[in-house]
C-alpha cells in the first residue's frame, strides 16, 4: 500500500513580498530566498514526519510539493495518481500556529472521482 502527500504552497505567497517597506531588488531578493527557506524547512519537517509514520506502518511513501491553488492542484494530482481515497485536515482553529489556508471544498466535491475524508483538526 502507498502514501501519497501532496503539499501545496498556496499561490498567494508570492505576493508577501513586503514591498511597502522593502525599497530595493537586492532586499526583496534576500527577503524571498528568507521566506523560501522557511517553507522548505516547515514542509520538510513535515516529510520526515510523514514519512516517519508511514514507514512505522509499512507503507511506501511518496510526496509531492507544488505551488498553486490548493483545490486545483489536488484535484490535478488525484487525477493523475488515481487514488482510492483522499484524506485533508480540517480548518485549524483561530489562534491554532501555521497557515489557515482556505480549502475549495465544494470544488473538490464535484471535482474528484474518489471518496473525501476530512479529519477533524486535532484536540
Amino acid at each position: 500500500m502507498q502514501l501519497s502527500q501532496l503539499v501545496v504552497v498556496p499561490d498567494f505567497w508570492k505576493g508577501m513580498m513586503g514591498d511597502d517597506w522593502l525599497n530595493n531588488a537586492s532586499t526583496r531578493d534576500a527577503y524571498a530566498r528568507h521566506v523560501e527557506s522557511q517553507l522548505e524547512s516547515e514542509i520538510e519537517q513535515e516529510v520526515a514526519r510523514v514519512r516517519a509514520d508511514a514507514a512505522a506502518r509499512g507503507l511506501r511513501y511518496q510526496r509531492r510539493v507544488v505551488v498553486g491553488k490548493p483545490a486545483e492542484c489536488l484535484l490535478e494530482s488525484a487525477a493523475m495518481l488515481k487514488p482510492d481515497l483522499v484524506v485533508i485536515g480540517s480548518p485549524r482553529p483561530a489562534g491554532a500556529s501555521g497557515l489557515r489556508s482556505r480549502m475549495q471544498v465544494e470544488k473538490l466535491l464535484r471535482g474528484l472521482a474518489v471518496a473525501l475524508l476530512v479529519v477533524p483538526y486535532p484536540r
